[in-house]
């Protein structure tokens, strides 16, 4: 195939591409900015898009064969102010409006346009829960939850759904926290922060610990992404998500485990609260169980469903 993605640069968009690329396909790339100066490798073309212009899209789009829209401003990059907020959901809402109206003008000057869409969203989109013994079971049809992660999560989701009117077979992701490196070395996403307090014989649970806390390894992630890109016959919502469902208090001692440290030292929430105010709430101090149903009942077979495998495999790269 021929893709393009939206997001290209980012902790999963790096990951994504690459596996594409081994896999045999090409990627189109679209970076913020000049595409000027990129290394060149063999599959990969960089197109400079700035996340917003229609017009700039359409012709990255001409002979694509799927879209994976990643586009969004980092959620944990700073602290939620008001102005953080409005990025993080403007950016996801640009994007998606942005590509709804480039593929209609494919449409309207009798154009190919796409045959699949995978747009990201994230597991956040069920709700908040303290306690991971009196969490729900979060599968597809669960419906939408409360805080600001659910309001941007169905809004990202909605930003995209008029390319099924268009005929575009679209699949919606909704990503759990990931475990992995980054493309350039060193562990990435929620384990940047989490980590370096356990080298330190300073980990532990954050908050009370009894917080759900799902999660998948990178290799699902890619993996996922490449089987639903292939797989024609399936579409809709898919959580992102390992089907071993752990609490914070479980993850931290997996962590400990896999660096040789203990975890003992609890991260008080009031600490957090005070730091980070909403998105400690949100990021940390509450989660969600989310099930990979629907990805399970399609056939997709798990590289990583084991937390300790996922974390040792992860650390064991760590550069």
């Amino acid at each position: 195939m021929h893709i393009l993605i939206l997001g290209s640069s980012g902790f999963l968009g790096s990951h994504i591409t690459f596996h594409l690329l081994q896999q045999g396909h090409t990627v189109r790339a679209a970076v913020r900015g000049t595409a000027a100066g990129r290394p060149p490798q063999k599959g990969l073309a960089y197109a400079a898009w700035d996340g917003m212009d229609a017009a700039a899209l359409v012709p990255l789009l001409h002979d694509v064969d799927a879209v994976i829209n990643l586009q969004g401003e980092n959620i944990g990059a700073a602290r939620w102010t008001a102005a953080r907020k409005q990025a993080i959901a403007q950016s996801r809402l640009n994007a998606g409006h942005a590509l709804t109206a480039a593929l209609q003008t494919l449409r309207d000057r009798g154009l190919r346009l796409p045959g699949t869409l995978l747009q990201a969203s994230a597991c956040g989109y069920y709700g908040l829960w303290q306690d991971a013994a009196t969490a729900p079971d979060c599968d597809e049809t669960y419906p939408r939850g409360q805080g600001f992660l659910a309001d941007v999560c169905a809004l990202w989701e909605e930003s995209t759904a008029r390319a099924e009117a268009l005929g575009v077979r679209r699949c919606i992701l909704r990503f759990s926290p990931v475990v992995g490196q980054k493309a350039s070395g060193g562990v990435g996403g929620f384990l940047e922060r989490m980590l370096p307090p356990f080298l330190y014989f300073l980990g532990g649970p954050v908050g009370s610990g009894r917080q759900p806390m799902s999660w998948v390894h990178m290799s699902d992630v890619t993996q996922a992404v490449r089987f639903l890109l292939e797989r024609e016959d399936v579409q809709g919502i898919f959580n992102i998500s390992a089907p071993m469902q752990v609490n914070m208090r479980q993850f931290a001692s997996a962590l400990g485990r896999a660096c040789s440290r203990p975890s003992w030292l609890p991260v008080p929430g009031f600490v957090l609260r005070l730091a980070l105010g909403q998105m400690a709430e949100e990021l940390v101090l509450n989660g969600q169980k989310s099930l990979p149903v629907r990805l399970k009942l399609a056939g997709y077979s798990f590289q990583c469903p084991d937390l300790d495998q996922a974390l040792v495999e992860t650390l064991r790269r760590r550069a």
